[in-house]
């Protein structure tokens, strides 16, 4: 029974290894020591009006950029990095514990599959630098408070090459002093002289844009009677209207 265990053993492993020679090797193609750069967020205010309207902001983030030094490769100025010794480029390394083989990421190269002899003296071999860049946020009419913008590529550089994260601005509407949002709905308490109360008459209402409306006032309208005014909300979010 011991022999036969032991030739388990050998086909597990030779099977086991196999599997992992497969995975190595597709790290092998696509390692270059490149790795995905961080996605960043911001929080962003804005006024009703300019949530009714829609707008461009213009925003300023402090993020990680490509060091215009050595390219974002890491390496400094006619270097180039070299293939890791320890991993032979893969970025993994294998080693034997009992019937099993453990795969972990190169001490020596940090899994990154290159190692830099010469790093950028700019960027210490990062292949990035810390600096503040401006961008341009198209915020569209009917936006509501919470919502989540994304600016695909506008995040923190890749290291070494790698390609940008992305960027997040988070939407934030400042509290109105006269009207109060429900969905794409506008509420507003308007005061009415006593005697347009008691004979009727019109009113003139304020509205988002900027202009006003007149409102019929039946005689003997009670406090806290609504009227609606149809098309005077909200913006319509991806609305032509």
């Amino acid at each position: 029974s011991g022999a036969g265990f032991g030739g388990f053993s050998d086909i597990f492993e030779e099977m086991f290894g196999d599997f992992m020679g497969q995975q190595q090797g597709g790290r092998q193609r696509s390692s270059q020591g490149a790795q995905r750069g961080a996605d960043i967020s911001i929080d962003l205010q804005i006024t009703l009006e300019e949530a009714f309207k829609g707008k461009e902001a213009s925003v300023k983030a402090s993020t990680w950029q490509s060091c215009q030094g050595c390219s974002g490769s890491g390496a400094e100025k006619g270097t180039k990095a070299e293939t890791c010794d320890a991993c032979r480029g893969t970025g993994r390394i294998r080693a034997q514990q009992g019937f099993f083989m453990v795969e972990r990421a190169c001490p020596t190269c940090q899994g990154a599959g290159q190692t830099i002899k010469n790093p950028c003296t700019a960027c210490s071999g990062s292949g990035r630098t810390r600096k503040e860049k401006s961008l341009n946020v198209a915020i569209p009419a009917g936006i509501e408070d919470g919502t989540r913008i994304r600016l695909t590529g506008e995040g923190e550089a890749g290291v070494r090459g790698g390609p940008p994260g992305d960027l997040y601005a988070f939407m934030s509407i400042k509290s109105h002093r006269f009207f109060q949002r429900d969905s794409a709905n506008l509420q507003c308490r308007v005061p009415v002289p006593l005697h347009i109360v008691a004979l009727g008459g019109t009113i003139e209402v304020p509205t988002i844009d900027g202009k006003r409306i007149k409102v019929s006032i039946p005689a003997g309208t009670q406090t806290g009677t609504q009227f609606r005014l149809k098309g005077k909300g909200m913006t319509i979010l991806r609305s032509a209207n």
